[in-house]
């Protein structure tokens, strides 16, 4: 009897943790909507007050690179998804592989960013650049929103490369398995958080023109 409790007191302590764990993360993320809320508003107010300014700014943005990258970002929330279904069912080897995938997509997504930043660069469209500083207030504000929030989100999807492979590694070593698996679970969340950020910076800087 006395093991069964000990055993029933593990279970409880362990069950404990791992809601804790969840309720932790998502009290981060909620921190995390708040930060890009606030840029949101921000954007919503600039666009109003410089309709026409950000319209002719939007239209300089490849639309079709957006696309892809938003593509990219979707098939990546997919296949970590797909990951913690697989080591809920004990495929431990398919969920390590689907893990590499995300972090293969988020790497194409970051390469693409690159290419796009530097293709404006070459153009003289950064922050603070003689072009930008003799364009129109509005063309101003827009492209140092643009590069503010979508700089922000690049960061966010290097650090979940960086939980993504922390998190391929504790599957290897078996310390993320088919009965503990809450962290896995933890930084799907967060890679969704960063792609739903993505839906959110696609339509306001590419589409809305």
């Amino acid at each position: 009897m006395s093991t069964q409790a000990s055993a029933a007191v593990a279970e409880e302590h362990a069950h404990r943790d791992d809601v804790g764990s969840k309720i932790g993360i998502w009290l981060f993320l909620f921190t995390e909507l708040i930060l890009f809320g606030g840029m949101f508003i921000v954007y919503a107010v600039y666009r109003f007050a410089h309709p026409a300014e950000f319209h002719l700014a939007a239209i300089e943005l490849d639309t079709f690179v957006g696309t892809v990258n938003t593509i990219i970002l979707l098939t990546s929330s997919l296949t970590v998804a797909l990951s913690i279904r697989a080591i809920q069912d004990g495929r431990t080897s398919l969920s390590l592989l689907l893990v590499g995938l995300t972090q293969v997509l988020a790497a194409a997504f970051l390469v693409n960013k690159y290419f796009e930043w530097s293709h404006k660069f070459s153009l003289g469209i950064y922050p603070r650049s003689p072009e930008m500083l003799n364009r129109p207030s509005g063309e101003i504000l827009y492209f140092g929103l643009y590069f503010t929030m979508t700089g922000l989100h690049a960061l966010h999807v290097i650090i979940g490369m960086a939980i993504l492979g922390f998190m391929m590694v504790s599957i290897a070593r078996g310390t993320i398995n088919r009965t503990s698996h809450v962290r896995l679970e933890a930084g799907g969340l967060y890679w969704h958080l960063v792609d739903i950020i993505w839906i959110f910076l696609f339509p306001l800087f590419y589409l809305l023109h």
